[in-house]
């Protein structure tokens, strides 16, 4: 139990289905209103679930009318030091009294974000994004291409940056 769970007491939900790693707190909980929880925390956002989805991976979050609006990443592959990724369908979850939760989602999210660029290319584009994983050291370069972008050009140019970026400028 870190001390700061135990001075401010565990906001965890009951029957919360997840476990949170030794140094990780519950730093706001919202209810969802068709079961279960929303719980943000340093490392990421708990999902109803039970899984915890890394600020990292969350390309976009969106609140308006009562609804949490994410869509997820995940790791299709890699292409040297940079990971591609490919989003997940939408997910929403309605939340009847949110509180601060929305809020702390979007900082969290745009705080993962160190830098960005977007490429065009012929059959379209791809988003290159340095990101702060929670829990460790320094960042990851992503690249997230539009569907039907060719992967093989989209893993040439990301291995290339990704080598530029460990590179010291001279």
């Amino acid at each position: 139990m870190s001390w700061l769970r135990w001075l401010i007491g565990d906001r965890l939900p009951d029957g919360f289905p997840g476990e949170l790693a030794a140094s990780e707190n519950a730093l706001s909980v919202a209810e969802v209103a068709y079961g279960g929880h929303l719980v943000v925390t340093e490392l990421g956002l708990w999902l109803p679930e039970g899984r915890r989805v890394g600020w990292h991976l969350i390309s976009k979050a969106v609140w308006g009318e009562g609804i949490l609006t994410l869509i997820e990443a995940r790791e299709v592959g890699s292409a040297g030091a940079a990971v591609v990724l490919a989003d997940r369908e939408p997910v929403r979850f309605a939340l009847p009294r949110p509180g601060k939760l929305p809020v702390m989602v979007r900082q969290r999210v745009d705080a993962s974000i160190r830098g960005r660029h977007r490429h065009e290319l012929a059959s379209g584009g791809v988003w290159f994004v340095q990101r702060k994983v929670p829990g460790q050291d320094g960042t990851v370069l992503q690249a997230r291409p539009d569907p039907g972008v060719d992967p093989d050009v989209v893993a040439a140019i990301a291995r290339e940056a990704a080598q530029r970026l460990a590179q010291p400028e001279v």
